[in-house]
């Protein structure tokens, strides 16, 4: 049985940055879409999720972009589910060229919550729905996407602010999770992003935020012997962490 989904893409120029270069919030954009549909095949997608009063939700991803791709790339992005491990539903993810190179790999973990009363929904209430057969234990990144915080002892930058606005909800009336990552980009400053090429991206949502609320966003750097810099950034809204990420140049 094939339990891996894979969707052809030409990167759009509206895909690019000023460098032609895939944003990595893009990126982002194509693995939600793609985890919505290959959960679907197997019956546990959003309409089987919709009929228990329970939804997705992204809990934590790695990305590492090995070679990113360009304007008019032509590449393949493959999915599949990984399994229980833990509190965690596993998902990984694999971009290629047309050649087969391996341009982006990425690692997800998903909890499912209860649309009303927006709490976690236990693993063992949802082992009924899952196929064994849908499982595929390859690895895109071997280990699940860790935990990511400000570090202790620190006293972070505040870079800014953002109000949850009409571009940031998505259909589950929350912000949708690429919004994070163009967020935390847009805290970083501009002569990086514009030159340096991102690496690897660790991104944790703690809290959702919702239209109306206004998010600070605060940054840590720190460099690398190599030259390697690394920023972590946080998102709080009414004192709680919405999101907390790590970026690497």
């Amino acid at each position: 049985m094939n339990n891996k989904l894979t969707t052809n893409y030409t990167i759009a120029c509206y895909s690019t940055d000023s460098n032609f270069n895939l944003k990595p919030a893009v990126f982002m954009d194509f693995a939600q879409d793609m985890a919505y549909h290959a959960a679907g095949m197997f019956n546990f997608g959003y309409e089987d999720l919709q009929k228990q009063g329970t939804v997705w939700v992204l809990s934590r991803i790695h990305i590492n972009f090995v070679n990113i791709p360009k304007w008019r790339d032509q590449v393949e992005l493959t999915t599949w589910h990984k399994g229980l491990q833990g509190l965690y539903f596993l998902r990984d993810f694999r971009m290629d060229d047309n050649q087969g190179n391996t341009m982006i790999t990425a690692t997800s973990s998903w909890v499912v919550i209860n649309k009303e009363t927006r709490r976690f929904v236990r693993s063992d209430e949802l082992e009924t729905m899952f196929d064994e057969s849908a499982v595929c234990k390859d690895n895109a990144i071997e280990q699940p996407a860790p935990k990511v915080m400000m570090p202790r002892g620190t006293e972070p930058e505040k870079v800014g602010e953002h109000t949850v606005s009409y571009s940031d909800v998505d259909f589950i009336g929350h912000t949708n999770n690429a919004r994070y990552i163009v967020w935390a980009m847009d805290a970083i400053d501009y002569e990086i992003t514009s030159t340096r090429k991102l690496k690897d991206l660790i991104i944790n949502f703690s809290h959702e935020t919702t239209q109306g609320q206004v998010v600070e966003l605060f940054r840590h750097r720190t460099e690398g012997e190599n030259g390697e810099l690394k920023f972590i950034i946080e998102g709080r809204t009414e004192g709680k962490t919405a999101f907390c990420a790590e970026l690497v140049f």
